[in-house]
């Protein structure tokens, strides 16, 4: 971490080394490049760290400080306005081109508002203590094992689980207060009493009423989404609330992260302190995220997210994510490419596939029209090879994880026969279907044609081996399987 500020203790070399991965993960998001992620992170966490400074006599010190955030979110937030600042000087070409457009909407607006517009899971936080608030994002946002979590803030590992319990209690109640703060139209304030009995009772039934208003009313959806703490949609909201645009697909990177120091699917594999809940940690934050992205889907900070959706009437098969992660490392984030400056261990680490009771789908595209023959038993009879008989060198998995009424999300897994040092996949929407965030890939969409190309940190792809990336998009009206699918200009066949 060349030309970053040198820490001042043990203390903060320990924390440097701890946030430095979450800082480089968001800003590789933020960006279009490898290089140009770099040197946001750099000069972010520059930034952020002057500011934890001037706010306290220490950045790792005990004690409760009132109305900040965590460091990890702070840092997150210096990116974010980092990226703010390279766009109102004009320098933001190297900037994803949707958060361009989402920095220069009412929804980035907020941040820097009035405090009782801000989104309500940013007051929420900031308002706990320091140190609750810490234990709830490292445990939701993070999806750091609670054995990590307790060792990292000095708790008992026995009670861990049962504090956190706590936290998200409180912090549920920080929300409430927020949102009956939040200046509301006399609507949304009849509502807001009915709202909490809802939310604060797991199997209460929400009224037709209540529904047909949070369908229609940002401020009031928003706040139902930070009030439910069943589901598991508290890590969703906390992330969106908090770091704005990216913040599911930075939640999506943290999840996988923490599946790859767990051991997904490696048999008996467990985190020490609590197996069941350390192991399934990364499963329930996914489900989190599936189900408040749903919810949040109307309300401004989401406009950039734009979950996606599917058709029905496809047959299901329910698999796990087989997106390729990367492995994490102390001092580089583990999507992240080889840096000059220091020696990178990043490696692309496939997951191991395993039974999911999450509700996925598997729907199959169009089919190639390229016909698989076998072999003939004698030999062919002399005369010009046609490509009309060569089958596919790669075949394509087009995974639905989830979709709402005017989005979707989606995995593509890819097996190639080939070795890659480098790919690019193309493919056809057929019903005006747009892609928007996306990761462990670089899209780039005109019309009906939608490439995706490789980060620099997975070019490199094994004979026999496979690649996977995900994104966010949009439709409007049906929303069948893309087609036509190439890898390097060569046709793929549809799994």
């Amino acid at each position: 971490m060349s030309d970053l500020p040198t820490p001042q203790d043990a203390d903060e070399t320990a924390l440097f080394s701890e946030c430095w991965d979450a800082v480089l993960s968001y800003a590789d998001l933020c960006t279009a490049g490898s290089m140009t992620a770099r040197q946001l992170a750099d000069e972010a966490f520059t930034l952020g760290v002057r500011h934890l400074r001037a706010e306290g006599t220490s950045v790792r010190g005990p004690g409760r400080r009132p109305a900040r955030l965590p460091v990890v979110p702070e840092l997150l937030t210096a990116v974010r306005e980092t990226a703010a600042d390279w766009e109102g000087a004009g320098k933001g070409q190297g900037l994803d081109p949707d958060l361009r457009l989402w920095l220069n909407s009412d929804a980035a607006a907020r941040y820097s508002g009035p405090p009782l517009t801000r989104p309500i899971a940013l007051r929420g936080l900031r308002d706990m203590p320091e140190a609750d608030a810490t234990l709830l994002w490292l445990a939701e946002v993070e999806a750091l094992p609670l054995s990590v979590v307790a060792r990292r803030l000095g708790l008992d590992p026995q009670t861990v689980g049962t504090e956190l319990d706590q936290v998200r209690v409180l912090f549920r109640e920080r929300c409430h207060r927020a949102h009956r703060d939040t200046p509301l139209d006399a609507e949304c304030r009849s509502y807001a009493r009915l709202l909490d009995a809802v939310t604060r009772s797991p199997g209460a039934e929400e009224p037709e009423d209540l529904s047909r208003h949070l369908a229609t009313c940002a401020p009031c959806a928003e706040a139902a989404a930070c009030l439910r703490l069943q589901g598991g949609a508290l890590a969703a909201a906390l992330a969106g609330g908090v770091v704005g645009w990216g913040g599911l697909a930075y939640l999506e990177r943290r999840r996988r992260a923490a599946e790859v120091r767990l051991g997904a699917g490696a048999p008996g594999r467990t985190g020490p302190g609590g197996p069941d809940r350390d192991a399934s940690r990364g499963r329930a934050v996914r489900g989190g995220l599936l189900a408040a992205a749903g919810l949040i889907s109307v309300v401004a900070l989401g406009a950039s997210l734009m979950p996606f959706g599917t058709s029905d009437g496809d047959e299901a098969a329910a698999h796990d994510d087989q997106r390729p992660v990367a492995a994490p490392s102390a001092a580089r984030p583990s999507h992240a490419p080889s840096r000059s400056a220091a020696p990178a261990t990043t490696r692309t680490i496939p997951v191991s596939p395993a039974p999911s009771t999450s509700r996925t789908r598997t729907r199959r595209a169009t089919p190639s029209p390229e016909p698989r023959t076998s072999a003939p038993a004698t030999a062919p009879a002399p005369g010009p090879t046609g490509a009309a008989s060569h089958a596919p060198t790669c075949h394509v998995a087009y995974h639905l994880d989830d979709q709402w009424s005017n989005g979707f999300q989606a995995t593509l897994t890819v097996t190639t026969d080939d070795a890659l040092t480098d790919w690019q996949l193309a493919w056809t929407f057929d019903d005006g279907q747009h892609i928007g965030q996306t990761w462990d890939a670089t899209p780039n969409q005109s019309g009906t044609q939608v490439t995706a190309s490789a980060k620099s940190y997975n070019k490199l792809v094994a004979a026999h081996g496979s690649f996977a990336f995900g994104f966010v998009g949009t439709h409007q009206g049906a929303n069948d399987d893309p087609r036509a699918f190439t890898l390097n200009g060569e046709k793929c066949a549809a799994d």
